[in-house]
């Protein structure tokens, strides 16, 4: 049975964690260059990937003896919360590298198809995800709630809305909302999951 609190929760805690993320950044210099619609494919076809790895390995985690995933958990969710509270240099040093990464691949393809275009987009994407904060999120909520499909589920509709909202509002979005304050409260919602899990750990 899936369960709809557990795929609004994966949600609202992978897409505001991405909102600020490289890979919005990447997304948004795609949409640019090419049609948005072949970006978007491309690019939620490499998260639908990332977040079947994630799940996998999340269901890894629920092999281990019940505290020990739970500090495993933790420690996660508690290396989330310090990437996205670390300080601002070196996280603009990683969306300028997204950036530059996308923009070369669409120069080099700049009279492309729709197969290239998606495949170029999937490629920036798959590439910059690797130990991302939203596969390691989406991997500890997998082993936290024990619902595999729910997690994924909530995970892939909130990457798929981000990369939609970079595509298509990219621009005018960084110029409503602080990313700043955006990562903060990413980063203190995955520090409350830290804590909750490492409660549940000595509990």
């Amino acid at each position: 049975m899936l369960s709809l609190t557990v795929i609004a929760t994966v949600f609202v805690v992978i897409f505001v964690a991405e909102l600020p993320d490289k890979s919005l950044f990447a997304s948004l210099v795609l949409g640019t260059r090419y049609k948005a619609a072949w970006v978007w494919l491309g690019v939620s076809a490499a998260f639908v990937v990332h977040v079947v790895i994630a799940v996998a390995a999340g269901g890894v985690l629920t092999l281990l003896p019940k505290r020990l995933v739970e500090v495993v958990v933790a420690v996660l969710f508690a290396l989330g919360a310090y990437l996205m509270l670390r300080p601002e240099a070196e996280h603009d040093n990683e969306v300028e590298d997204a950036e530059e990464a996308a923009a070369l691949r669409a120069r080099a393809g700049a009279d492309a198809g729709a197969g290239k275009v998606i495949a170029t987009s999937f490629a920036v994407v798959f590439v910059g995800e690797w130990g991302d904060i939203t596969q390691i999120a989406t991997a500890n909520l997998a082993a936290k709630y024990h619902d595999p499909i729910s997690v994924g589920i909530g995970a892939a509709l909130g990457l798929i809305a981000v990369a939609g909202l970079a595509i298509k509002a990219g621009s005018s979005l960084l110029q409503r909302i602080s990313l700043s304050l955006v990562r903060r409260v990413a980063g203190l919602i995955l520090a409350a999951f830290a804590v909750a899990a490492a409660a549940q750990a000595l509990r």
